[in-house]
Formats: C-alpha cells, structure tokens, sequence
C-alpha cells in the first residue's frame, strides 16, 4: 500500500517546474494557443518562455500544432495538450446509476460505461465491475499503465476525502455502503493513483471546464435527485468547508413545522422533504390514496407505489395532478435557490441531476421562482443552465480532477 501512496503524489511530479504547471494549466484551458499569445498572458520573458516550453515539449504533455495567422510578421508557433500523454479514469458512484468513464489529457471521452445500483449492487461488486472494465479498457487501448494519471471518483456523501472513504452514506438499495474504503481498494486491484471527492464537486469541475473560455469566477452546481447536492467554485477553485457539506443545500430549512425528515438524523422542515425526488414520489402517492384522479392509475398494478420513472412518464402526458405536484416541488427548490443566490450572489448556476434533466417544467418554474425572489434583480442577473455533460458530468468531473493533479 505504501508503494501506491507514494505514486499517487508522485502526480504532482510529472511536471517538476512551478512555471511549468502554470504554462501548462494556460495551454491546457485552450485548444491550441499561440506562442506570442502565451508571451502575453505569462509575463515571462521571451527567453524564460521559450525555455519553459522546450521544457513541456521534452515531457511529452504538450507539442506544437503548426503556425498560427500572421498579424503582419512571422506567423506564430501553436501549442496544444497531447492528448496521449495519459489517460484518467472518472467514477460516479451514486444511489441509482453508478458510471466509469476514460478521459485522455485533452479532455476527450474514449469510452464510458454504467450501471444500475440494485438491491445486489454491494460496494465489492460495484468495485469488481469497475476493476474489470477499466482493464479491459486499457488493453483495447494498449496503455501502458505508467500512461495512467489516475482514477477520479466522485461519490455520495458524507466522505471522508483524505482517508479515501464512503463514511454512512443513505438510501442504497444495496447493503454493506458503510465505511468503505474505496480508494484503498481500487489502488490495490489497479496499481494506479486514486482519488475521492464527492459527487457535487466532481459535476462542478466539469461544467467549469465546459466553461473554461467564459471565465466565470464564481459558480454553483445543484444537483436535484433521490437528495440534494451543492457545490460550489470561487476564483477556478472549490469551496470545502469544515465537514463534507454536499448535503447541505437539503438541509435549508424552509418551514420550521413543517414535514419531518425521512430519517432521525434531518431537519423538519428542511427543502429536501418538499423538493427531491422522494417529496414527489411521497406527495403523487400520497394523493393518489386520497381517491385524486390521475393516468398514473392506468399505469400501476394494484397497490404498487408510483415511483420517479412512472411519475415523469404522466408528466409528458401532461397529467393535472402531477403537474401540479412538481410544480408545487420546483417552486420550493426556487425558493431554496434564492436563498442561496441572496447570500452567494453566483455568475453562473448549473442544475443538474434527474429533476432538471427530466422535467423542463422543474427547470423552468425553480429558476423563474428563484430570479422573482432574489433581492437585488434586475441589477444582479444570473445564468442558470442544465449544464454540458448530463447524467456524465459527476464521472467527466472526477477524472479531470484527476487530470488536476498534474499542476498542483
């Protein structure tokens, strides 16, 4: 184990030089930029540029991609990432679908995989899955595995991201999602560096670096599903707080008599009991035993539950009673995402997860409530989006935080 520990900070050397990382980080947010363009933003010396490139070029991380446009002299050298310097995996374990992708250095998706995490869906079997299909994958590919930067993963939460482990995370079908150790584990079958964040950073990573020609400074990511998940990015950086705070943002009081928590251990009255995937499902059910008419009656057996999928399925089909329950839902979260706009006051936020994705209607009626109730519009504007990778941005997120560690 010891051996794998001093490899995984052996990352951060691949790239020895402090003006190394940092050239490379600019090369490395563009895809190909040019030498006088990088003289510019540097403020290196032509000669200490030159050099510093050389430097990258002999490592193997970048190369020069021909010449660019003349502005009236020599026309300039163009750089860009070898893309085939190396290769990082990204793993989202979540409580529905877990995925596992294979990013090279430019960023590329090269293959991707998931799987549905049923009641048989343990943490040895998920990591087996995993273990299995990333070598598969690196001998299709013919990598070499000192070509391996890594493996992301971006998990439920709470975590404990320094030891590597998935603390008491909730609602797994499966059993046995205590106190895992998954860094450890996947370190020792892959011999390759691994990381654990948790799964809300993971997405925000990659919608900032879907973003990275927009400079935004200051962004959030929600994702809205079985809970809700928050992060957020200031200055190009996540924010961590004192504890794993993923959780948080459901966690808002909203209504402090208001319905109790689906465990012991949340708030009454806190918004993910009024705006998650469980508050539909608790209040479409709910309403339904009361006799309310619905299509969902024509779509269940007798006594069984509706669940998220049926529920969006009478959505589409314009249904009045659900309509009216993920209205009722949507116009919570907008709420609680005033509150947080009031307090962070964020360029960009990014909504994700399968209550954006699957419903325009939750999209459309949160963001509209949380633009009417934030305090400084129209002075303050905000851009809301659904975000540029879908159900893969937690996985792409993880494996470029790997790529990270490159110029840490």
């Amino acid at each position: 184990m010891q051996d794998f520990k001093e490899e995984r900070w052996n990352v951060k050397e691949r790239i020895p030089s402090p003006k190394a990382k940092e050239l490379f980080y600019d090369i490395r947010r563009k895809q190909e930029i040019s030498k006088s363009d990088l003289l510019a933003s540097s403020g290196l010396t032509i000669s200490t540029l030159t050099r510093v490139l050389d430097e990258l070029v002999s490592i193997g991380v970048i190369s020069e991609s021909g010449l660019g446009a003349s502005t009236g002299g020599r026309r300039p050298i163009l750089y860009q990432v070898r893309g085939e310097y190396g290769y990082a995996f990204g793993l989202d374990v979540s409580r529905v679908v877990s995925r596992l992708i294979l990013l090279d250095l430019a960023g590329q998706t090269l293959e991707a995989a998931e799987w549905d995490m049923t009641v048989d869906m343990t943490p040895e079997r998920l990591i087996g899955e995993v273990v299995g299909r990333a070598r598969e994958w690196i001998a299709a590919h013919g990598i070499p595995l000192d070509q391996i930067i890594g493996m992301g993963i971006g998990a439920v939460g709470p975590l404990d991201r320094e030891a590597g482990i998935i603390e008491e995370p909730e609602w797994f079908a499966a059993p046995g999602w205590q106190h895992v150790e998954i860094v450890r584990l996947i370190e020792e079958a892959l011999h390759v560096p691994v990381l654990l964040d948790n799964g809300a950073n993971a997405a925000i990573v990659a919608e900032a670096w879907a973003n990275r020609g927009k400079d935004f400074r200051h962004m959030l990511y929600v994702h809205g599903g079985t809970g809700l998940r928050l992060s957020m990015m200031s200055d190009s950086k996540l924010i961590y707080g004192a504890a794993d705070m993923e959780g948080s943002f459901g966690q808002m009081i909203i209504q402090a008599d208001g319905i109790p928590y689906r465990t012991a251990k949340g708030n009454h009255g806190c918004l993910d009991s009024y705006a998650s995937v469980h508050a539909i499902e608790r209040e479409v059910n709910s309403r339904l035993r009361i006799g309310r008419s619905s299509r969902l009656q024509q779509m269940l057996e007798s006594g069984e539950p509706a669940r998220f999928s049926h529920i969006m399925q009478a959505l589409k089909q314009m249904d009045p009673m659900v309509t009216e329950v993920v209205t009722q839902a949507a116009t919570y979260f907008g709420i609680g995402l005033a509150n947080l706009l009031n307090i962070l006051y964020p360029e960009k936020v990014v909504l994700g997860g399968p209550l954006m994705t699957d419903s325009n209607l939750f999209f459309y009626t949160a963001t509209q409530t949380a633009i009417r109730k934030t305090y400084h519009y129209p002075k303050y504007q905000v851009i809301f989006s659904k975000g540029s990778y879908g159900e893969e941005a937690i996985a792409v997120g993880a494996a470029l935080l790997m790529l990270e560690q490159l110029t840490c």
